[in-house]
């Protein structure tokens, strides 16, 4: 029996294994061989940092002339110092796999921001279809539970006026370090767990919490801990996979053509435009407030900026702005993989195990895209070109496991039940004691890299500096030491 939800083909994965390349490589398949409903493809791009003006070597978008004519939606369009929610992304993609149905095109979702993926497939309370509404005045009390009501009841009075009077606009914690610091600080009374895994200068995602809170009068964690079986879409997801010491290599390498590319000439352009935005002072201090804002986040900005920004800079200034950036793409590569196998994966493959002898409505397929060149085509392409001719004509598809010896090894282990305490304690953020000047304005940093965070520059000073006065272990976001 056929599917009445519409197709959707999904291809994501870390950094670095060949998404837009297999991604525009479908997409020309349907082009040129047609199909008897379906007469071609769009692209719509997931990745958070394409979708800015700017960096387009530094942020890896796919060139225009490689992506062969095939239309790439949601990619170059947002000004780099806009904040872009997952809840407006969610918004915006629906409304172009909409009108890409309804010129009987398939939509090809392709990047690696698996949180925005997730959003988009099964419909939470995170994020809704509608574009998310910032006023603080339009619920009633009525929508809060009595256990809310209990946490609401003991706010203070600054914080209580705070909740009752949202911002209707997200507002800039650069210009509002004050207002950025007291949203924190009420979103950590009422869920402490989900305002750990962010910034506080992360305004979009703390007041997206806030709001989330005010309007259905659960929490974040609580709409984590549910679980979301509803799916929007007959999903085809392809994941790629390379071997982690092999992708690390090939991330160097591309760091090293970047820079050949001109990755130095884009970040020097950005930051004159931050300079612009906001009003910075050469040779400020790395932690700028600029760093969590659009896309001032990207890899390689930041690592870049004492290069750029400094003119009394050392000469090894470059090599270590490098090395750095090749860190950090290795780090990120490694959360992203995190991300899929920890929450997306599983939850694809839990909806997948429940259709089973049904009309398939999730599939889920790991390609091992290890190696390059002619094996691309027999692991990757032609697999997947055969799996979506058949998730397409609704026909029975091949057992997952059975691609590769590494769909078998890695697909046992996505079977596991998604937990989510993995959830809650993914990104988690510890404050940084020694680098903190101003306890308001802390400097943050994700658990999993606090062993790389003291292994930099800045940090050793300061722990010389100290000369033991202070032990350099984090405290947990928001307690004290």
């Amino acid at each position: 029996m056929a599917s009445s939800l519409q197709p959707l083909v999904v291809v994501c994965g870390a950094t670095g294994v060949g998404k837009s390349k297999l991604g525009v490589e479908l997409a020309l398949r349907l082009v040129n061989q047609g199909h008897n409903r379906w007469r071609g493809a769009r692209i719509i791009n997931a990745d958070s940092m394409q979708v800015y003006t700017g960096l387009n070597v530094v942020t890896n978008k796919i060139p225009p002339a490689e992506r062969m004519g095939i239309d790439h939606l949601l990619m170059n369009f947002k000004r780099p110092e806009e904040e872009y929610p997952v809840g407006q992304w969610v918004h915006d993609a629906m409304q172009a796999i909409k009108e890409t149905h309804n010129r009987n095109e398939i939509p090809i979702v392709v990047g690696g921001t698996s949180y925005w993926i997730q959003h988009l497939l099964f419909p939470s309370g995170l994020a809704s279809d509608d574009p998310p509404s910032l006023s603080g005045d339009q619920h009633s009390d009525r929508f809060r539970s009595p256990t809310q009501e209990r946490f609401i009841s003991k706010l203070p009075p600054d914080l209580l006026k705070l909740f009752d009077h949202l911002p209707e606009h997200v507002p800039s914690a650069i210009n509002d370090p004050d207002g950025a610091s007291l949203r924190d600080e009420l979103l950590r009374a009422l869920d402490e767990p989900v305002a750990a895994r962010w910034h506080l200068r992360d305004t979009p995602k703390v007041l997206r919490a806030l709001q989330i809170i005010k309007e259905q009068g659960r929490t974040p964690s609580e709409i984590i801990n549910e679980k979301h079986t509803n799916h929007r879409y007959r999903t085809l997801c392809f994941c790629l996979h390379a071997e982690q010491s092999v992708l690390d290599r090939r991330l160097d390498e591309r760091v090293d053509d970047m820079i050949k590319n001109g990755l130095v000439q884009e970040i020097r352009e950005l930051y004159e435009h931050a300079r612009t935005s906001f009003d910075l002072e050469p040779g400020c201090d790395e932690h700028e407030n600029h760093f969590t804002v659009g896309l001032f986040q990207s890899i390689g900005y930041k690592e870049f900026y004492k290069f750029i920004s400094d003119p009394d800079v050392s000469e090894g200034g470059f090599a270590d702005a490098v090395e750095q950036t090749k860190h950090s793409t290795r780090e990120y590569a490694k959360r992203q993989v995190a991300g899929l196998w920890n929450k997306l994966l599983p939850a694809i493959h839990r909806v997948a195990a429940e259709c089973r002898g049904k009309s398939p409505v999730a599939a889920l397929y790991l390609l091992d895209a290890t190696v390059l060149g002619e094996s691309w085509i027999s692991n990757v392409y032609q697999p997947a070109r055969t799996i979506m001719n058949a998730f397409l004509n609704e026909e029975e598809l091949p057992d997952p496991t059975t691609l590769s010896p590494l769909a078998q090894t890695m697909l046992t282990s996505v079977t596991k039940a998604l937990s989510p305490s993995v959830v809650l304690e993914a990104r988690r953020k510890v404050v940084c004691p020694l680098c903190t000047k101003d306890p308001s304005q802390p400097v943050m940093v994700e658990c999993a890299e606090w062993e790389a965070h003291q292994r930099t520059r800045l940090h050793r000073r300061l722990v010389t500096k100290a000369k033991g006065q202070r032990s350099g272990v984090p405290r947990k976001h928001g307690v004290s030491e």
